[in-house]
């Protein structure tokens, strides 16, 4: 063991120290449409078409950022599903786009004149990149703020865990939500969405036979 090392680190303390750590809160239906009409009445086009696309795609942020226009466009018309392969797994997952979020980025793609090889949203100063992951967790954490929620609760996990999290609430259906997270084992799904024995159980006691 090496005692300088734990030394060194018991001065500075744990590297998680005032941090929340493990998973992050999915956003609420109410807090989902106050973050959309704030958006809309700031006339943010580019954070709108993100948001929107963050919660359908329920995609994880590297996935996310790296979009391109013709993945989710055919001309001048965005599409109602669409397929990517995901860096972490390498499998493709498909995920739908409501007509809330077509026409969001239908009005983004145009207003930054975009075209079908440019990434979905790139850089402000460097049109030939995506926005990072970095980039992307301080968007979320601003939009999370600008509603009045801790930051610290929240993250890019969040928007990937949210309409995930509605669907199973409304179903129970954790092949469904399985098959729409790209998770190779239905026992990701259960970590993932925080599944307990709580759960289990009241969806139990609405079941009758």
């Amino acid at each position: 063991m090496n005692t300088t090392t734990n030394t060194a680190a018991s001065a500075h303390g744990p590297w998680n120290r005032g941090k929340l750590v493990g998973q992050k809160a999915p956003l609420k239906l109410k807090e989902i449409w106050a973050i959309r009409v704030r958006l809309q009445l700031g006339k943010n086009l580019r954070d709108l078409a993100l948001f929107d696309l963050a919660i359908d795609s329920k995609l994880r942020g590297c996935d996310l950022v790296k979009l391109r226009v013709r993945d989710v466009a055919h001309g001048d018309q965005v599409a109602s599903r669409a397929m990517v392969m995901q860096q972490k797994t390498q499998r493709p997952v498909q995920f739908e786009i409501t007509e809330q979020t077509r026409d969001a980025l239908k009005n983004w793609i145009g207003a930054a004149k975009l075209r079908c090889e440019s990434f979905l949203f790139p850089r402000r100063l460097h049109k030939s990149e995506h926005l990072s992951t970095r980039q992307y967790g301080r968007i979320v954490d601003g939009w999370v703020t600008s509603i009045g929620l801790d930051p610290s609760a929240y993250g890019t996990h969040s928007m990937r865990r949210t309409k995930a999290s509605l669907i199973y609430r409304r179903t129970g259906n954790l092949r469904a939500v399985q098959l729409l997270l790209g998770h190779t084992k239905i026992e990701s799904t259960v970590r993932y969405l925080g599944i307990e024995v709580d759960d289990a159980l009241e969806m139990a006691e609405r079941t009758e036979v």
